[in-house]
């Protein structure tokens, strides 16, 4: 079968290798309906994040279940599944505590999945998933061909907003900034607006993701970065700073302008990947009284709780896909990307 493999820096190939085969019972073989190239992606792909040796790569995708293990009682042939990020069990005393991506008995995509098998990478034709009972997530059919970017959003993005949102303990009335305009800090606005957020200032600077964050519930776009952009948001919020502001990038910069641009006694809510150097300095967080919350977004325990308004069209986190390639133009798809000439693209294989 056909699957993708980083080979080094800028170099992404389709390779053909070997199908997946059930190996432990508890897992199940997944065709690939659609996955996608996440920004997090990025950072092997410019190597920030280093490549020993080619492997295989992806972490985001849904697709329709070929076979499983003799364990597994909660998935079954035929059925339609969105796959998180990452492999759990959903029952250990992590999953049970709404962490379940430290899973006691988890893994990632690309890695070992510590029952003595490797796990695929998402990128490619078929996945093995491990632990399928916990990891995997039954959508009731029919499922519409134009559904699938909105449930492809539940794997990573939209729950990863969400997951910001929350951290941040946003309620009815709030204001909020979002510091990124990428797939996650859009998904972000549309998790802001749904939670109640009245005031919401997305930070862009490209037209047309000012026009999706927009869309998606952002009642203000600010442009302006640094000491510009948080004297624009206190503008927009009584002189003092936004309620809540949810850090979207992962970068020294984007972490200090979400930061800076919270009123004093709010709350920053971070799902950045941490690639960028960010740092918390403790004495301006003291001394304004500013909480710092999140980490990586446990998406399985939100996938359920946010698929009837996928679904429903309540809110469209599928829009983030602006670009749509086959697998085979996965490179395509990764330049794309690096280069900012696509928000996010969604893989058919």
């Amino acid at each position: 079968m056909l699957a993708t493999v980083i080979h080094a820096p800028r170099d992404i190939r389709v390779d053909t290798v070997a199908d997946p085969v059930l190996s432990t019972g508890g897992d199940a073989i997944v065709k690939v309906v659609a996955a996608c190239v996440c920004g997090s992606d990025l950072w092997p792909y410019r190597g920030i994040t280093p490549t020993h040796e080619p492997h295989r790569i992806g972490h985001e995708f849904v697709g329709v279940v070929e076979a499983v293990g003799a364990d597994v009682a909660a998935v079954a042939v035929g059925d339609f599944v969105i796959a998180p990020f990452y492999v759990c069990d959903n029952t250990c005393a992590n999953c049970r505590n709404g962490v379940s991506t430290s899973c006691l008995n988890g893994g990632w995509w690309g890695g070992d999945d510590r029952l003595g098998a490797f796990a695929d990478g998402g990128q490619g034709e078929r996945v093995r998933v491990p632990l399928a009972d916990g990891t995997l997530v039954v959508v009731p059919g029919p499922i519409a061909d134009d559904e699938v970017p909105g449930l492809l959003a539940l794997s990573d993005v939209m729950g990863t907003g969400h997951h910001a949102a929350v951290s941040a303990g946003i309620a009815p009335g709030d204001s909020v900034a979002v510091v990124g305009d990428g797939a996650v800090g859009l998904c972000a606005i549309i998790a802001a607006k749904r939670l109640g957020a009245t005031t919401i200032i997305a930070m862009s600077r490209h037209p047309e993701r000012q026009a999706l964050a927009q869309r998606f519930g952002a009642t203000h776009v600010v442009a302006e970065r640094g000491d510009e952009g948080i004297t624009r948001v206190q503008e927009l919020t009584g002189g003092i700073g936004a309620d809540r502001v949810l850090e979207c990038v992962g970068t020294k910069e984007s972490m200090d302008q979400a930061i800076r641009s919270t009123r004093p006694g709010g709350m920053v809510g971070y799902v950045g990947a941490p690639n960028g150097g960010p740092e918390l300095p403790v004495r301006p967080l003291f001394n304004r009284n500013v909480g710092v919350n999140g980490g990586i977004a446990p998406v399985r325990g939100y996938i359920e709780e946010l698929l009837p308004d996928v679904r429903s069209g309540a809110i469209e986190p599928g829009l983030v896909f602006d670009l749509e390639l086959p697998l085979t133009d996965v490179a395509e798809a990764y330049a794309a990307m690096d280069e900012r000439r696509a928000i996010k693209v969604l893989l058919r294989p």
